[in-house]
């Protein structure tokens, strides 16, 4: 199983024993989960993993469970990579799609939520406790259902009732709160340690990260250990930018990867771009987003905590952060859709959004190979779909339009 070696301190270095329950470091800042990398390379190589499970758990030499009888998983991982050979065409670019909308609970959260409530089962814990956008609740739900434990869960009043309906099914706690997600992340701070919960939001537990990181390693495989030069990621929290830096960093200390890295592109709405503003004035951390808004609920995120690290990951990458209109995103979902038979969610058809002018400026190339992102179904955002699709329609809702006129 796991060479996990220690924790670190993202800010500070400073290093933590493994094998305990952590929230954020005693600086304040998320630890990332660190491993005998040399030791991993030794026991363990990359053509081993194709014997392994058809989910992330084939990579668990570098993951933190211990033992295997404390893993809880769902199938989560090993999604597929799709060569987008009739939308590339049309946007003049060599486009590939990783879907992790066909995830258990229907998006890219299953990941990182079945590698924490795993580490939270080894490691005792009888109740967990999360702010969300929607989708993380979702996940934290099943997989807290899976492990017998209790969820209890803070999500703004205007998610998708996908997200609210499935949390009830699976037996969560839902309270339901007029604000944005950092409006539910302040009241699960102030009651986890009186309810005894265990608090699992974004990057203030360190094993996330860890199920997230998984999509570049599958990335590396599905590529045959050549990674693409673009990845465009969808970003609220932004721990999938995280999680895959970290990753290509591993694999390159296994031996399996070289020093090239994919640029890393930032995605975020129009509504709320806090690391978009932070990386077009050069600083290192976003500040919050002031009356944040976006039909995709999941990039409604005004100040990641985990910003600086996003960041870093973008800039050394030679990557950018752009943003895009959520008219924007809604027509590119539906080309996507049209074009490919792909439904995805706003946040990934909003990376679709950004290739025209990601082309157009120079920062991709017409023969790059470029990675976009789907992190979740569009089936879970029906609600946002309606404003193109509206009932009774005569029929000239559907139309494109604006963004590109398919050849």
């Amino acid at each position: 199983m796991t060479t996990v070696s220690h924790l670190e301190c993202s800010k500070t270095g400073e290093r933590y024993p493994a094998g305990k329950l952590y929230n954020l470091s005693a600086a304040g800042f998320p630890l990332l989960v660190r491993y005998d990398l040399e030791k991993a390379r030794q026991s363990w190589n990359r053509e081993w993993i194709t014997s392994g499970p058809s989910s992330m758990w084939r990579y668990a030499p570098v993951l933190p469970v211990s033992k295997p009888s404390s893993i809880v998983s769902l199938g989560e991982g090993m999604t597929p990579l799709l060569h987008l050979r009739r939308l590339g065409a049309a946007l003049g670019s060599n486009l590939y799609l990783k879907d992790d909308g066909v995830n258990p609970t229907g998006s890219f959260k299953a990941r990182g939520l079945s590698c924490a409530i795993s580490m939270a089962k080894e490691l005792g814990v009888k109740k967990a406790a999360i702010p969300s956008a929607g989708n993380a609740a979702s996940a934290l739900a099943a997989y807290a259902a899976a492990a017998g434990m209790e969820a209890h869960i803070y999500m703004p009043s205007d998610v998708p009732q996908a997200n609210y309906i499935e949390c009830k099914a699976f037996g969560a706690r839902v309270t339901l709160v007029d604000g944005l997600i950092s409006d539910c992340a302040r009241i699960v701070a102030a009651m986890a340690p009186r309810e005894g919960w265990f608090d699992v939001s974004t990057l203030k537990e360190p094993y996330r990260i860890e199920g997230k990181k998984t999509m570049g390693y599958e990335i590396a495989e599905q590529f045959r250990w050549e990674l693409p030069e673009a990845i465009l990621y969808p970003t609220g929290g932004g721990v999938g930018i995280i999680g895959m830096w970290k990753a290509f960093e591993e694999m390159e200390a296994l031996g399996w990867i070289t020093p090239r890295r994919p640029k890393m592109i930032a995605v975020q709405a129009k509504g709320c771009m806090p690391v978009v503003r932070a990386f077009e004035k050069g600083e290192e951390q976003s500040e919050f987003f002031e009356n944040a808004s976006t039909i995709a609920s999941g990039l409604r995120v005004p100040k990641p905590l985990g910003d600086f690290l996003i960041l870093r990951a973008v800039r050394e990458s030679g990557g950018v952060a752009v943003a895009v209109p959520d008219e924007e995103s809604m027509k590119a979902g539906v080309l996507l859709a049209q074009q490919e038979g792909v439904f995805a969610s706003p946040e990934g058809a909003a990376c679709v959004a950004a290739i025209p002018e990601l082309l157009a400026s120079g920062v991709l190339r017409k023969e790059d190979r470029v990675v976009i992102y789907n992190t979740g179904a569009g089936l879970k955002y029906l609600e946002a779909y309606s404003t193109r699709f509206p009932r009774n329609a005569d029929g000239e809702s559907g139309k494109l339009g604006g963004l590109i006129t398919p050849r």
